[in-house]
């Protein structure tokens, strides 16, 4: 028996499946049959996949054409339907990314990389009908990742009836980008968030296809970790996304300031500046240049230059800042789940500012930045404990106070939305200092408690993880299937709303009520005062790494009467 719980154990079988015939809009249930592969064709074309059980995988399969040569940094074209009966037993190449430097806890075997990278992945129940789907967009900072990463296997969540979905976008300068002279080429004048274009693309041939792999395009769960869940929160934002998902899942999201295409603002350059800078700094004066750079080298050259990548704010895509977009209750209005993890800048300490010599000098630092919230923040983050204090501080102020505000704002739009906390250990996490480290709920959101990178610490095979474990999987499926998580084993996870309500995974799920109380307001305030006066972004550059915030904003503390 493997780490995985019993009745996850019929995953681990292997066997070839060959997709038949459906129409476009069916409804599927992919069918087995011992006198022959069968064959189904999708909408796209016919695919011939592999069975792993009593769950069916369909691997590097095109939703979009290639984004080469002169469709580098333009949007995704849909890609031709192809003929005959094309293989789907391998993932497809990731998309092109820095070339990784030294290794540490999330490095994997990549495998092959191209340009030629906007390819999906599916795992099925093998009598899937009118199954939810969960469409998985993978982290990596908009730098780095890819669907093939083994800890998103699909397997265990299909197996508990849930069609799941692993795509790759574009990354780093060639999916966010933004120039003047590719807004020029523009018919609605705008550039950058390829990558973004990229996933929506992606959900539009879910719409158009998932029927045919016993999926329900009603019922399509967008969901995605750090990155991921900035991108979940991108497309909740999009008015361009509206209508092609019913629920979202955002891990470890971060709801930072971002630039704007066309002016500075929020300490930042406009989006088409940074473009611009970066066109001189790699020594190339046009777009043909541009488009004919080898594509490694140019992401290379990028990423050393400095270049990061984030969505623009291009009143199109993206219409306004996050937090404005869902302040004014513009987001898709769908349940949402979110959540962080306790330890997650302990594997991200390059977030981190440093330890200062001395608890006074922690504390003079806080005052002078702070202000009238100083008092708050040292007794939120006190001096006494400096080091644990600044890595509580950097992870709320990022990833906590997103979380929350995310679970707020759903509720606020009247949609039922759900809370967590991973805080869990175990022996080799503990002895390595990373308790509920960046990333580390994965494996067990996932069933893929044996498939993590050779450097992440070894979850230990044992009941208990097999039992942790499998609570999350029933959780995450059953909020995919109905909006409710619901586990077979677990406590029952109470709405936000209900009031502060949370759960959080420890040792088993507990839930809990208030979660860090003071966390979010403090984070809330600091994040009003910064947009109120437009100067300063708000992102990690917080605690002893924070610019003086302003005195008192009226607007702010509106805000806080609102319940923001």
């Amino acid at each position: 028996m493997t780490r995985s719980s019993k009745r996850h154990a019929s995953a681990l079988a292997a066997g070839v499946l060959f997709f038949g015939a459906f129409g476009a809009g069916a409804v599927a249930s992919p069918a087995r049959s011992d006198a022959g592969p069968p064959e189904v064709t999708a909408p796209a074309g016919a695919l011939r996949g592999r069975a792993v059980g009593d769950v069916l995988a369909f691997k590097g399969v095109p939703y979009a054409a290639p984004p080469v040569g002169q469709n580098r940094w333009r949007p995704p074209l849909s890609a031709p339907r192809w003929s005959g009966v094309r293989d789907a037993g391998a993932f497809g190449p990731a998309c092109i990314q820095p070339t990784p430097g030294a290794p540490h806890i999330y490095s994997d075997t990549l495998g092959a990389t191209s340009e030629d990278c906007l390819s999906l992945n599916v795992w099925t129940p093998s009598t899937a009908g009118k199954a939810p789907v969960i469409v998985w967009i993978h982290g990596g900072s908009l730098v780095a990742g890819s669907s093939k990463e083994r800890l998103y296997d699909g397997s265990t969540l299909a197996a508990e009836g849930a069609v799941v979905v692993s795509i790759n976008y574009r990354l780093g300068v060639l999916g966010y980008l933004a120039h003047p002279d590719l807004s020029a080429e523009s018919p609605v004048g705008i550039s950058g968030n390829y990558g973004l274009m990229d996933q929506i693309e992606a959900l539009r041939w879910v719409q158009r296809n998932i029927s045919a792999f016993g999926g329900d395009p009603d019922n399509v769960t967008i969901a995605g970790e750090s990155a991921g869940g900035l991108s979940v929160m991108y497309l909740m934002a999009s008015p361009l996304a509206r209508g092609l998902f019913a629920k979202a899942i955002a891990q470890s999201a971060y709801m930072i300031s971002t630039p704007e295409l066309k002016q500075a603002r929020f300490g930042a350059p406009s989006a088409e500046t940074a473009g611009t800078n970066l066109a001189r700094v790699l020594q190339a004066p046009s777009l043909r240049v541009l488009r004919g750079m080898d594509p490694q080298v140019l992401t290379d050259n990028a990423a050393r230059s400095g270049f990061a990548p984030f969505g623009a704010v291009d009143g199109v895509l993206l219409p306004a800042q996050l937090v404005d977009v869902f302040d004014r209750g513009e987001q898709a209005p769908v349940p949402v789940l979110a959540g962080f993890n306790s330890g997650e800048i302990r594997s991200l300490r390059f977030l981190a500012p440093p330890t200062p010599a001395s608890a006074a000098e922690y504390e003079r630092v806080i005052r002078d930045r702070y202000g009238d919230l100083a008092d708050e923040f040292l007794r939120l983050y006190p001096a006494a404990n400096m080091g644990e204090s600044i890595l509580a501080n950097t992870r709320d102020a990022l990833y906590g106070w997103t979380a929350e505000r995310l679970v707020r704002n759903q509720t606020a739009v009247g949609q039922p939305s759900f809370l967590y906390l991973f805080d869990h250990g175990y022996p080799a996490m503990e002895a390595a200092g990373l308790h509920g480290f960046h990333a580390s709920e994965l494996p067990y959101m996932f069933g893929m408690l044996e498939r993590t990178p050779p450097l992440w610490p070894k979850i230990p095979d044992t009941a208990e993880e097999a039992a942790l474990s499998a609570a999350m999987v029933d959780y995450w499926v059953s909020f995919a299937r109905t909006g409710a998580p619901r586990a077979a084993n677990g406590p029952g996870w109470a709405a936000y709303g209900s009031p502060g309500a949370y759960i959080a995974f420890r040792e088993a799920p507990v839930p809990g009520e208030g979660l860090f109380p003071g966390m979010f307001a403090l984070h809330e305030q600091a994040m009003c005062r910064r947009r109120a006066g437009g100067e300063l972004g708000w992102n990690w550059n917080t605690g002893l790494a924070s610019p003086k915030l302003r005195a008192h904003a009226g607007s702010c503390d509106d805000a806080k009467a609102r319940g923001l």
